[in-house]
């Protein structure tokens, strides 16, 4: 392990700094908050620091920066001093956090350190698993580049990936394509040092400085086609490359084996690979390959991503919850239970299996509302399973099509022509359950009543799901009703028909 101190000038200059101030000696940096001290200080054998601050307004701390070592109470306050108390268990090495408090529109930054600040040689499994706060020098080949104006990218040294949250150009600044200023592509082997964050649970270096860069012996100059996307009827990817140790390998997924192989190889300094894939009849697939070289001890390797467009697969929501997380495009139809957010299309949707799916967005931002899609319409999405923080939702989701269902109050529905493409929503009391197999029931409001033949689960039930449904839902006579339906006249009787349960609740 090395390890790397401050040199003991600014040692004495924290020091000095960290002394408690009085009234007069408050740092007034800002009008709107004043705190007692903008450095705080733990003792590394653990313990607690307090500080005052001193705010004209409501403020509180950027609770996703402070690290889950940190504890800070309270965390908000309204206008007035108000003690402030930073605490943190014992730590083997340093570390450090940078926190800020916002009051009325400015912000007042907080530094907490405990322990020297120190740093520490780590491959990328050790990183993952070592202390927030604390600094980390780790080496390892880079790939997958996402983010140039701030230098998002992750790092293999064989022990795991690693991310690389921000990285610090050649001027020291936190943003201008550090990319580009260092030169940095996929395969070369980088020397980082940052501090270590989790965030959802996932090791990130942040704001890395770079020490060392050592050119990868490995390139990919072009990929043919140059979305590396094979069609649903099969076909095959071209990558191009340029090779500067001796020879080259190529690694395939275990996973992707059975639907993707190599067909043709060239040598020499400008190889070529060329994948082939058949016929998909499932859902959309990719698989990353992976290209290996070596000159005396050093060892590159670089890669690229081979998609195949697949078969759209519909499920129900109950299926789609239960998908695995990849490239596969679902289909689902079912009823807008909840809009969460109207302006990015953010939904709640459910089926007959009376599970939800979240949809993070239906299309770009503005679509759902240009679409006129709201509560209770029956809409039909394509996207891919995804997660946030652990829980399911469809992301990506493109609209298709979607079914209006119009709000009306029960003498409305009644006027309304008979139309089986026209929808209505529709509530009341349920006053006589006729058919409890399959839900036929009668429905009053203040007005009117009306007879509403079948009432199911959901949408896209049928057979067997159709039946014996209230008295599972628990759903009886007196028992308030929100039913989706269109109008059909039988022998004269009007009838809301198909009806497609929405909510309900209990009678008093």
């Amino acid at each position: 392990m090395k390890l790397r101190y401050f040199i003991p000038a600014f040692v004495a200059l924290l020091g000095a700094m960290l002394v408690s101030c009085s009234d007069d000696d408050k740092i007034t940096l800002l009008d709107e908050i004043q705190v007692s001290q903008s450095y705080v200080a733990i003792d590394k054998e653990g313990g607690s620091t307090s500080i005052t601050v001193n705010a004209k307004d409501s403020w509180s701390f950027d609770e996703t920066q402070i690290p889950s070592w940190l504890t800070v109470t309270p965390l908000s306050g309204g206008a007035g001093e108000t003690e402030v108390k930073f605490s943190a268990e014992s730590t083997i090495n340093g570390r450090n956090a940078d926190l800020n408090i916002a009051c009325a529109g400015r912000k007042q930054n907080i530094k907490v350190l405990q322990g020297l600040s120190e740093t520490m040689t780590a491959t990328c499994a050790e990183v993952a698993a070592g202390n927030e706060g604390m600094t980390y020098r780790v080496t390892g080949a880079v790939n997958n580049i996402y983010n140039l104006e701030y230098g998002n990218f992750y790092i293999n040294d064989g022990t795991g990936n690693l991310q690389i949250y921000g990285t610090l150009n050649k001027s020291g600044k936190t943003k201008g394509n550090p990319i580009a200023d260092w030169g940095i592509e996929e395969g070369d082997i980088i020397t980082v040092e940052g501090p270590l964050k989790f965030y959802n649970g996932a090791a990130e270096l942040c704001d890395v400085t770079v020490i060392k860069l050592v050119k990868s012996l490995l390139k990919v100059e072009s990929i043919d086609p140059e979305d590396a996307t094979i069609p649903l009827e099969g076909g095959d990817v071209t990558v191009n490359l340029s090779c500067k140790g001796d020879g080259m390998g190529i690694e395939i997924p275990d996973n992707a084996k059975d639907w993707l192989s190599v067909t043709k190889t060239t040598g020499g300094a400008n190889p070529s690979v060329t994948f082939h894939a058949n016929t998909n009849l499932g859902g959309d697939r990719s698989a990353t390959v992976t290209f290996m070289t070596q000159k005396g001890s050093q060892a590159s390797t670089v890669s690229a991503t081979i998609k195949q467009i697949g078969a759209i697969v519909e499920v129900n929501c109950s299926q789609f919850l239960e998908a695995d997380e990849d490239a596969t495009q679902y289909r689902i139809t079912a009823v807008i239970q909840k809009v969460a957010n109207a302006q990015y299309g953010n939904v709640y949707l459910r089926d007959f299996t009376d599970e939800q799916v979240y949809v993070y967005g239906i299309g770009a931002k503005g679509d759902f509302e240009a679409l006129g899609l709201k509560e209770g319409d029956i809409v039909t999405l394509v996207g891919m399973r995804s997660s946030h923080n652990g829980n399911p939702q469809m992301k990506g989701a493109q609209y298709e099509s979607h079914i209006p269902v119009t709000d009306i109050s029960i003498a409305e529905f009644l006027t309304k022509p008979d139309d089986e493409h026209v929808y209505y929503r529709i509530s009341g009391q349920i006053t006589d359950i006729d058919n409890p197999t399959y839900g036929n029931l009668t429905l009053s409001d203040d007005d009117a009543d009306v007879y509403v033949y079948g009432c199911y689960p959901g949408w896209g039930a049928t057979g067997d799901n159709r039946k014996n449904w209230l008295a599972t839902a628990g759903i009886e006579v007196e028992d308030q009703l929100t039913v989706i339906g269109y109008k059909k006249t039988f022998n004269g009787k009007i009838e809301l028909y198909n009806g497609i349960y929405f909510s309900h609740s209990k009678h008093e």
